[in-house]
């Protein structure tokens, strides 16, 4: 069974939900449809022309003989062709898509071909480089590789019931169980990957060798035989004992990776000391090192978190991954406890960071994110990086989408995220349940659930509430429900066909501030509407740099912002305006310093400032651009 994120705990001893397969729902009209079409018809196939023109593909047939040729792209590339397999055999599963099934076996024919009877596979350490085999753990990316490997392997198994790549990976991890641990090689991490792909492969095959490989990774017991610094500990986040962080540094795709992992070995083996750390550390993200796009990672150097509140805008790093990586993590926190925080995390991250990683049309990534651009930096989008990892990501996180919006427990449903759909699913009571979902958003925040069971059932719903609504009302056949935002609402009752709830959700702007200790953004704020953040850019202020420019209130009115429809090119979600006030000729020539004071008595004029969805961003493009505007009260700059 394909499922959100790949991750099935329909027999987690210590899931309190479990996924519904990806073909119990079809998406119809929405905001993620497109994307989806988009992924599908042209990001897959394009970056599958890329691996090949790259040479990535033509590494494995170097081995083979087929060509001769030199090894091409970083010693990881291995990781991107498996990423590009799983989206497609998710694709095959949830976007229509019925022709990637031959791409694919001749991808994996190629793979398989080159795997050495010992169970190693990895393009890199070959020839004069086999002696390096598990020597450089700590930058070799050979069990990151083989995660990943096994993760497709899995998605294909799961999708056609083909198994040439899952078995080539569960003979990988095989030479690994046999040959190293405590008492054997020591093994290690260096970019924690594997740790999660083991507990499913566990979930796949029942298996608790690879459960126990995970739970030995995650141990962080070889720190002295490998010889590791401080400083390789801290950037790895691996090395030592998972349940002794206490904090998020380091790498930021590497550490939340390791959440994940950890994540899911909590919900096989209920162990409490990792349940006490997960939430120790999530606390330390969503509480001082998550940008308000659900990015992580403020610094370039290592692509890394930063101090607490350390969350500059214009170098912010937030890489794709590391926001797709913040939603995996949240996904299976949300799986092991029901609680409604982790799907806001996921919700932010996913219409935010996440969405801007690909362009609209679906040719362009960025491998960054930044919450500001002055304007003259290299472009952020391009079709092609040297380091890969984040288009294949991107793809395989839209293409599996619909796994995310509902899942069950015992006589349960739950509705994490609201997108038009419909879902054809038995109940865990077995009982069979058709619902369809109407609604617009996050352009509108009306959302209508149809409840089709096949005879009167009684089971509970679980409706979540996001905790951005400042009021959200609920009815069940029009009877009015009090609903609570941040939670997840339970309507328990016996449900018959054509039965319907009706949720309204404000999806208006507001203005959101930071903690003060965000020093680079005090005196600012953000505009979000709905789950949407937006953003200011050039290419939409003639009047003046949008540096320059303030939003502006005359208090005691309230904040009334206007709204149109935006064009195709911004994904068709509402664009909105403002009063402001724009400096009214060009600070450049005021000089560097002035007396104090003197800057405040610069003239201004009004202008408009004009909002667009912040995934949106450099898709007209590279220009200035801002999320953090500064805020005019009573027409004073």
């Amino acid at each position: 069974m394909l499922c959100g994120g790949n991750v099935d705990t329909t027999k987690s001893p210590n899931a309190r939900l479990h996924p519904v397969p990806l073909t119990a729902v079809r998406m119809t009209s929405g905001f993620w449809s497109g994307r989806m079409a988009v992924s599908v018809s042209r990001s897959i196939p394009r970056f599958l022309s890329g691996l090949e023109e790259h040479g990535a593909i033509d590494n494995f047939r170097r081995l083979t003989g087929r060509k001769s040729v030199e090894r091409r792209g970083e010693l990881f590339s291995d990781s991107d062709i498996y990423k590009w397999i799983e989206a497609a055999a998710i694709a095959s599963q949830s976007g229509g898509a019925t022709d990637f099934a031959g791409l694919i076996e001749a991808v994996v024919g190629e793979i398989v071909a080159v795997q050495e009877p010992s169970g190693y596979l990895n393009t890199y350490y070959v020839g004069n480089r086999r002696s390096l085999r598990f020597q450089e753990m700590h930058r070799s990316h050979e069990l990151y590789c083989l995660g990943h490997m096994l993760q497709a392997g899995i998605a294909c198994f799961r999708a056609f019931g083909a198994a040439a790549l899952l078995e080539a990976g569960i003979r990988f991890a095989d030479y690994l169980v046999r040959d190293f641990g405590p008492t054997k090689q020591p093994l290690l991490t260096g970019c924690p990957e594997l740790e999660m792909a083991l507990v499913e492969l566990f979930r796949v095959t029942g298996e608790r060798r690879y459960i126990e490989l995970a739970g030995y990774l995650l141990s962080g017991v070889e720190r002295e035989r490998l010889g590791l610094t401080k400083e390789q500990i801290r950037y790895m986040f691996s090395g030592v004992p998972f349940t002794s962080r206490t904090e998020f540094e380091g790498h930021a795709v590497r550490a939340l990776y390791a959440a994940c992992g950890a994540t899911d070995y909590w919900l096989e083996t209920g162990d409490t000391a990792y349940g006490a750390t997960l939430e120790r550390l999530w606390r330390d993200l969503t509480s001082s090192k998550m940008y308000i796009t659900g990015g992580v990672g403020s610094r370039a150097e290592d692509e890394a978190f930063g101090e607490a509140y350390e969350l500059p805008n214009r170098t912010a790093y937030c890489e794709s991954c590391a926001a797709i990586a913040n939603v995996m993590w949240n996904w299976r926190m949300l799986l092991a406890t029901g609680e409604a925080r982790f799907a806001d995390i996921m919700e932010r991250a996913l219409y935010n960071n996440v969405n801007a990683g690909m362009s609209l049309d679906g040719t362009l990534y960025c491998y960054r994110n930044p919450l500001q651009l002055a304007g003259w930096e290299t472009p952020v989008r391009n079709p092609w990086y040297q380091t890969t990892c984040c288009p294949p990501n991107l793809q395989r996180t839209f293409v599996s989408l619909p796994g995310y919006l509902y899942s069950t427990s015992a006589d349960e449903l739950w509705v994490h995220f609201y997108h038009g759909s419909r879902l054809d699913v038995r109940l865990e009571s077995r009982e069979r349940l058709e619902l369809e979902q109407k609604t617009d958003y996050p352009n509108g925040g009306r959302v209508e659930l149809i409840l089709r069971p096949e005879k009167p059932l009684e089971f509970a719903l679980y409706l979540r509430i996001p905790a951005w609504s400042r009021d959200a009302h609920v009815s069940v056949n029009d009877g009015l429900i009090e609903a609570e935002p941040g939670t997840y609402l339970r309507i328990g009752r016996v449900w018959r066909p054509g039965d319907s709830i009706t949720l309204d959700l404000n999806v208006e702007p507001r203005l959101t501030e930071a903690n003060p200790r965000v020093r680079e953004n005090h005196g600012k704020v953000a505009v979000e509407a709905g789950p949407i953040v937006y953003c200011m850019e050039q290419v939409d202020h003639p009047d003046g740099p949008i540096f320059d420019t303030t939003l502006s209130v005359a208090e005691p009115e309230p904040v009334c912002f206007d709204r149109a429809i935006g064009p195709e090119s911004l994904g068709g979600m509402p664009v909105f305006s403002h009063r402001g006030l724009v400096i009214a000729h060009p600070l450049d020539a005021e000089g560097l310093y002035r007396p104090w004071g003197d800057f405040s008595r610069i003239g201004l004029k009004d202008t408009r400032v004009k909002l667009i969805p912040y995934f949106a961003y450099a898709n007209r493009g590279h220009a200035a651009m801002q999320i953090w505007i500064r805020m005019t009260r009573n027409d004073s700059m």
